[in-house]
C-alpha cells in the first residue's frame, strides 16, 4: 500500500509539472516596436532577476508577476498567466532620451551612441502646446525651421535646406512609419498629419541617412501612436479658441494579448486671424499591429485627411503693417481655396528567420486628389502612388565584437495628372469667387525612383562604434503633354533620366564615460529635381539642370549628469552644396529651374534639458535650445547678377528656444516657452531684411482620476502672450506685376487663447 501511495503520488506530481507552461516572450518599444535587447525581469514576489537576450526575448518563466525594466523607459509590472508566449510593451522615459533605443538608421542602438546629429521630439514635447500647429513643436528643435502662413501654408528647413523652396516644403525626406511621405518630385507635406495621432517624431539633421534616400536636408520621420496590447481605451478632446477654432478628437485603442488596433478621428475647424482664412480638415487614422506567431509581426497603417482650406495668400510691406488681417487683392477676390483629399495605406511584415537575422518588408499605396482656384488660374490634381520597401537586418559577432547591418531597397512610382483652367471671377460681380473657365494645360506626368542601401555598425570596442553606408539612387520622369498642339501651345511631352547618385556616409562614436558620448561623420546627399523645374519656357527639357549635391561634415556630443537630471547635445557642422537650384520666375505662375552655384551652411546646434526639482510632490523642469546659423552663397551668379559672398536667402542666423516645464502630485500642471528668431534676408541682394521677433506660449492644466477607469485633463493655453507684430513667413524674392508692389510677408497670428477637456476611460 505505501508503494502505491508513492508511485501515484510520483505521477501526480510528474502530471502537474507537465501542466505548468512556461511562458516565453519579448519586450518591445511601444512606439516603434523595437526589441528591447538585454531588458531586466524581475519576479515581484522572489526578487530573482533574469534578463532579456540581444533581440529583447525571454523563455522559460513561471506564471507569477514580474517588473520589466530597461534604461531609458518606464518600469512595467504584469502578471503573466496562462499565455505560453508574451508580448510586453515599454514606454520611452522623456527624461532619459540619451538612454532609449533609436531605429534611425534601421539598426537599433541607443540614442548616445548615434554616429550623426539626431533629436527625438516626443510625445510630452507634442503635447506643450495647442494640438493643432506643427510649427512650435519643430521649431524648438536646433537647426530646424518651420515657417507658418497659415495652417495649410508652411516652409520646413533643416540647415538651411529648402529655404528656396517658394511654396511648401522640399528637399527633406519623410516618413510615416515606413511610408515615405516624400513624392517622386521630392515635395513632402506633414502639416496635414493629425498631432494626436503621432507619438513621436525622430528627426536625423543633414545627409547622413543612406537608409532613408540620403536626403540632403535630412529625414522627419513620424512615429503614428501605436496601439497597446492587453488594453481598451476611449479618449475624447475638445478644444476650443481664438479666431473660432473648434477642435474635437476621439482616440480608441483596443488590444489583447497577441492583437491591437488604434482609430484616431479628428475634426478641426477655424475662421482663421486674416480674411480668406478659413480652414475645415476631418482625419482619420488607423493603426494595427498582430504578433502571429514567434516569428511573424503583421501591421497595418492608414491615414486619410479632407481638406479644405481657404488661402489668403502673402501681402506687400504696406497692408502688412498697416492691415495684417487682409489677405491679398486677388486672393480675396478669387475667394483661393485648396480642396483636397488624401490617403496613405502600408502593411508591413517582420520576420525573424533567426536571432541573429530579420526581414522587414512594406508595401504602401497612397493618393491626393486636389482642386485650387488661384487667381491666376485653376488647378485640377490627382496623384496616385504605389511602392514596396524591403530590408534585411543582421547581426553577428567580428573579432569578439557586435557587427549590425542592414542592406536593403525602396522602389516608388507615382503617377500625377493635372490641368490648369482659367479663372473667370473678374467677369462676375464682387464676392461671387472663383469660376472655371476654358481648359488651358492638361498633363500626365509619371515618376520613379529606386534606393538601394547599405549600412553597418561595428563595435571596434564596449566604447566605440563605426558606422558606414552607402545609398544608390536613380530617378525618372516621363511627361505627357494632352492638351492640344497650336502655334500657342508646343508639346512639351518628353522623357528625363537623372544619372546614378552614390551617395557614402561614414560615421564613428565613443564613449568618453558611461554619461558622455562624442561622435562625428562624413556623409553625402542630395536633391532630386521636380520635372517642372527642368522645362523651358519653349515646352523642351532643360537636360543640363543637374540635381543639387552636397557633404555635410560633423562633429558633436551628448550626455547627461547628476542622474540624468541634466542632459545635452551639442553639435558643429559644415554642409557644402554645389550645383545650387534657382527657381527663376518667367511669369506669375511660371518658374525654370537654373543651377547657379554653391553655397556654404556653417552652424551650430545645442539642446539642454534640465531638471531643477524632482520631488514627489513636484518636479521642475527647463529646455533650452540653440541654433546659430552662418550660411552664405560661396558662388552664386543668377543671370548677370553675382550674388556670391550674400548670406542664405529666406533663414535666421539665431533662433533661441527656452522654457519650464511643472508637475505636481495634486494635478496641476503647466509650461512656458519663449522663442526667439532673428531677422532674415527677404531677397538674394540682402538688400531686405525681416525684422526679429520674441514669442512666449503658455498653457496650464489639471489633470486628475474622476474613477480607478476614468481621468479628467482640462487645460487653458494663450500664444503669443505679449502680442508680438511679426511675420510668421516670408516669400523670398518676391516680384511686384503689373505695378503691385512684392508680397514678401504672411502675417503671424496675434496674441490668442484656447481651452480644451480631455476624458479618458479604460475599459
Amino acid at each position: 500500500m505505501p508503494q502505491i501511495l508513492f508511485l501515484f503520488t510520483l505521477l501526480l506530481s510528474i502530471l502537474t509539472s507537465l501542466g505548468q507552461s512556461k511562458i516565453s516572450g519579448k519586450i518591445i518599444d511601444s512606439d516603434t516596436n523595437t526589441p528591447l535587447a538585454s531588458a531586466k525581469i524581475t519576479n515581484f514576489k522572489t526578487g530573482i532577476g533574469t534578463n532579456a537576450d540581444l533581440n529583447g526575448t525571454f523563455q522559460n518563466l513561471e506564471t507569477g508577476t514580474y517588473t520589466f525594466r530597461k534604461e531609458g523607459y518606464f518600469e512595467k509590472t504584469i502578471e503573466l498567466k496562462k499565455e505560453t508566449y508574451a508580448i510586453i510593451q515599454l514606454s520611452i522615459n522623456p527624461n532619459q532620451l540619451n538612454e532609449i533605443i533609436i531605429n534611425a538608421n534601421q539598426i537599433p542602438k541607443k540614442l548616445k551612441r548615434a554616429t550623426n546629429a539626431i533629436n527625438i521630439i516626443s510625445s510630452d514635447d507634442i503635447a506643450r502646446f495647442n494640438n493643432t500647429d506643427f510649427a512650435p513643436i519643430l521649431n524648438r528643435t536646433p537647426g530646424v525651421f518651420m515657417q507658418s502662413g497659415a495652417l495649410n501654408t508652411n516652409r520646413i528647413t533643416i540647415r538651411g535646406i529648402g529655404s528656396r523652396n517658394l511654396y511648401g516644403t522640399s528637399k527633406i525626406r519623410a516618413y510615416f512609419k515606413d511610408i515615405p511621405l516624400t513624392n517622386g518630385s521630392g515635395e513632402t507635406t506633414i502639416e496635414d498629419f493629425e498631432l494626436a495621432s503621432i507619438s513621436q517624431l525622430e528627426i536625423i539633421k543633414g545627409a547622413a541617412s543612406s537608409v532613408y534616400g540620403a536626403g540632403l536636408g535630412g529625414v522627419i520621420h513620424l512615429k503614428p501612436q501605436n496601439a497597446f496590447l492587453n488594453e481598451s481605451s476611449v479618449n475624447s478632446e475638445l478644444t476650443v479658441g481664438s479666431f473660432g477654432l473648434i477642435k474635437s478628437v476621439i482616440n480608441a485603442n483596443y488590444g489583447t494579448s497577441k492583437n491591437s488596433f488604434r482609430a484616431v478621428f479628428s475634426d478641426t475647424e477655424s475662421d482663421g486671424y486674416r480674411e480668406n482664412n478659413n480652414y475645415n480638415r476631418q482625419t482619420i487614422t488607423l493603426n494595427t499591429n498582430h504578433f502571429i506567431s514567434k516569428k511573424d509581426e503583421v501591421s497595418f497603417l492608414g491615414s486619410f485627411v479632407n481638406l479644405k482650406a481657404f488661402i489668403p495668400s502673402s501681402i506687400n510691406e504696406n497692408t502688412f503693417i498697416n492691415n495684417p488681417k487682409s489677405a491679398a487683392f486677388t486672393w480675396k477676390q478669387a475667394q483661393g481655396y485648396e480642396d483636397a483629399t488624401r490617403g496613405i495605406f502600408g502593411i508591413s511584415w517582420n520576420h525573424d528567420y533567426s536571432s541573429s537575422l530579420k526581414q522587414v518588408t512594406s508595401v504602401f499605396t497612397s493618393f491626393r486628389e486636389g482642386y485650387e482656384p488661384r487667381p491666376f488660374d485653376i488647378l485640377k490634381e490627382n496623384t496616385r502612388g504605389l511602392g514596396i520597401r524591403s530590408r534585411v537586418l543582421g547581426n553577428t559577432v567580428v573579432f569578439k565584437n557586435p557587427f549590425n547591418w542592414t542592406i536593403g531597397g525602396e522602389l516608388f512610382n507615382d503617377t500625377y495628372t493635372y490641368g490648369t483652367f482659367e479663372n473667370l471671377y473678374k467677369d462676375f460681380p464682387p464676392n461671387t469667387g472663383s469660376v472655371e473657365g476654358k481648359q488651358l494645360s492638361n498633363y500626365k506626368e509619371r515618376r520613379y525612383y529606386y534606393n538601394v542601401f547599405a549600412e553597418a555598425d561595428y563595435e571596434i570596442s564596449e566604447k566605440t562604434t563605426i558606422s558606414i553606408g552607402l545609398n544608390l539612387n536613380k530617378t525618372s520622369y516621363n511627361l505627357k503633354d494632352r492638351f492640344p498642339v497650336s502655334t500657342e501651345n508646343k508639346d512639351q511631352s518628353g522623357s528625363y533620366k537623372y544619372k546614378d547618385i552614390v551617395s557614402p556616409k561614414f560615421g564613428f562614436s565613443h564613449l568618453l564615460n558611461k554619461q558622455i558620448s562624442v561622435f562625428t561623420s562624413i556623409s553625402h546627399g542630395f536633391s532630386p529635381i521636380s520635372l517642372q523645374e527642368t522645362l523651358l519656357p519653349d515646352g523642351q527639357i532643360n537636360r543640363a539642370v543637374k540635381p543639387e549635391t552636397g557633404w555635410n561634415y560633423e562633429i558633436g556630443t551628448r550626455g547627461a549628469f547628476l542622474n540624468d537630471r541634466f542632459q545635452f547635445n551639442a553639435s558643429i557642422y559644415r554642409l557644402d552644396i554645389k550645383n545650387l537650384l534657382v527657381p527663376r520666375r518667367t511669369a506669375e505662375d511660371q518658374f525654370i529651374g537654373i543651377n547657379a552655384g554653391k553655397t556654404q551652411h556653417d552652424g551650430l546646434e545645442l539642446a539642454i534639458n534640465y531638471k531643477w526639482l524632482d520631488q514627489e510632490k513636484i518636479s521642475i523642469s527647463m529646455f533650452l535650445n540653440y541654433t546659430l546659423n552662418n550660411y552664405i552663397f560661396k558662388d552664386f551668379i543668377d543671370d548677370t547678377k553675382d550674388f556670391s559672398g550674400n548670406e542664405l536667402t529666406g533663414v535666421p542666423s539665431d533662433v533661441f528656444n527656452t522654457g519650464l516645464d511643472f508637475q505636481t502630485l495634486v494635478g496641476f500642471y503647466g509650461n512656458i516657452n519663449y522663442q526667439f528668431v532673428s531677422s532674415m534676408p527677404i531677397t538674394d541682394s540682402n538688400s531686405l531684411y525681416s525684422d526679429s521677433y520674441n514669442l512666449v506660449n503658455l498653457k496650464i492644466g489639471y489633470q486628475t482620476n474622476l474613477t480607478k477607469k476614468l481621468k479628467l485633463n482640462t487645460f487653458v493655453g494663450v500664444n503669443n502672450v505679449f502680442d508680438e507684430f511679426y511675420a510668421s513667413q516670408i516669400l523670398i524674392n518676391a516680384t511686384g506685376f503689373g505695378g503691385s508692389a512684392p508680397r514678401y510677408y504672411y502675417p503671424g497670428n496675434p496674441v490668442n487663447y484656447y481651452a480644451g477637456i480631455n476624458l479618458n476611460y479604460h475599459f
